[in-house]
């Protein structure tokens, strides 16, 4: 509907009570308005992570009592953690446990006596590019440079209070 026609339409709503409320929507704008396409996408979702207070009982659970394939626990130091990844089809789980004194992990299960789902990691295109822009919107990061996580891969954590209280990870794909 053109915009003059949209303008009648609405204007006669005054004097026709019976004449419908017609909304139209321009498809000339970009849904992602303000957003350089070029400089980065948010891709396929990578794994929602669960803090664990025993990786073999977890770990048993996912491989022999629901039949997933489990990856080997594998120490990650640079983070503090043990990581198991359980394989999904379509994502994967990452199941995390404390290593050393200062872990993250730590903390959350200390909280969270019986653990839970610690975060959920995004892939995208761009890590730097991804940075950059949502440091310039305002969305706090937990370091000040990316990491290599779990995968081989550039990560970083953006701090749940700017992200609906969700932990999220971001990892370059």
């Amino acid at each position: 509907m053109a915009s003059a026609a949209l303008k009648v339409a609405v204007a006669g709503l005054s004097r026709c009570p019976r004449l419908p409320l017609v909304r139209t929507y321009s498809m000339t704008t970009s849904l992602r308005q303000g957003v350089p396409s070029s400089l980065w996408n948010l891709g396929r979702l990578n794994h929602i992570a669960i803090a664990v207070p025993d990786m073999e009982k977890a770990t048993a659970l996912y491989r022999d009592v629901l039949g997933a394939k489990v990856s080997n626990k594998v120490p990650l130091p640079d983070h503090g953690v043990y990581t198991v990844f359980v394989e999904l089809g379509n994502t994967k789980l990452e199941l995390l446990h404390p290593l050393g004194e200062k872990s993250p992990i730590a903390g959350f299960l200390q909280k969270n006596k019986s653990g839970g789902m610690h975060h959920i990691c995004i892939e995208v295109d761009n890590i730097s590019a991804a940075i950059a822009d949502l440091k310039a919107k305002n969305i706090r990061t937990l370091s000040a440079e990316p990491r290599i996580g779990a995968h081989g891969k550039p990560v970083m954590f953006l701090h749940p209070k700017d992200c609906d209280g969700v932990l999220v990870e971001l990892e370059e794909a």
